[in-house]
């Protein structure tokens, strides 16, 4: 069995840079890592192992106990930045600088005087952040959530990490139900994953199925499992080798390998050389 890496796949620089801040802190015991560093349970274990605190990422209410708080890669909304100042914490902050365009967009959209439609997750950390500096915004997950709008100028934003595709089926339903709207669109899709979405259809040419290595609560990470599937390639999201299972490569004569933004390059390799071990199985079992 041979695998095939995609040309474009794992950290982005964003993450890259949030790993080198968090490397500079001198004593973790005094941060409180303000959620998940990123969506990557390798790296979530080893600050902990570190001695960093981490908040709950769905509770932005949580104390944090330490005297400083670092703000991850997905950034908060200028409102929790207030609050934690307000509580006497010093912050570092790790946001990505393609998540603080979301939302230097998303405030400008608004001052226009247009209502803001940010298509992403609903939820996910990074939308929260944006949406709780806006007036009023609506989150669209998916174009099958466009509705009209009362508003006739609208602003569009996107999560960094929204395949390109579903921004587009979003914008086109959007111009479809509101055709006497004003629309302006500003293009936050980051280009890491314009790059990893692109490496990806390259790749389902060339192979008979697809391992994606990452976090569980990965968005990006999701997004590359859904891709192979909306192309009828089976996927398999992996967090580490040892999830990976030999049966699922019965009869599989090339199979693929990618990864999400957050992934460690040793996790990558890993995976590789399990994946070439069990090609080597297979071999030997004929």
């Amino acid at each position: 069995m041979d695998v095939i890496r995609a040309e474009e796949m794992g950290m982005c620089f964003g993450v890259r840079d949030a790993l080198k801040v968090v490397d500079a802190i001198r004593d973790p015991s005094r941060v409180t890592i303000h959620g998940e560093l990123v969506h990557n349970p390798v790296v979530t274990r080893r600050l902990a192992g570190a001695g960093f605190r981490q908040s709950p990422e769905g509770d932005r209410e949580f104390p944090a106990p330490t005297p400083l708080v670092l703000i991850t890669a997905h950034g908060v909304s200028d409102a929790e930045r207030r609050r934690l100042e307000a509580a006497g914490k010093g912050l570092i902050d790790a946001t990505c600088p393609l998540v603080r365009r979301v939302h230097e967009a998303a405030r400008a959209l608004e001052a226009e005087g247009r209502h803001v439609l940010l298509i992403g997750k609903p939820g996910h950390v990074e939308v929260r952040g944006v949406v709780e500096d806006l007036g009023r915004c609506d989150v669209i997950g998916a174009a099958d959530q466009v509705r009209c709008y009362e508003s006739r100028r609208l602003g569009i934003v996107c999560q960094t990490t929204m395949p390109p595709d579903v921004v587009d089926e979003a914008c086109d339903r959007i111009r479809r139900l509101n055709p006497r709207a004003d629309i302006r669109l500003v293009d936050t899709v980051c280009l890491p994953t314009r790059m990893r979405q692109r490496a990806m259809l390259d790749l389902l040419r060339r192979v008979d199925a697809v391992v994606v290595v990452g976090g569980r609560n990965s968005n990006n990470t999701r997004r590359l499992v859904d891709l192979c599937r909306q192309h009828r390639t089976p996927a398999h999201q992996v967090e580490s080798a040892s999830d990976l299972e030999p049966g699922w490569f019965a009869g599989v004569d090339t199979v693929g390998l990618t990864a999400g933004t957050s992934t460690l390059d040793e996790s990558i390799d890993e995976v590789h050389r399990a994946l070439e071990r069990i090609g080597i199985m297979q071999q030997a079992g004929e």
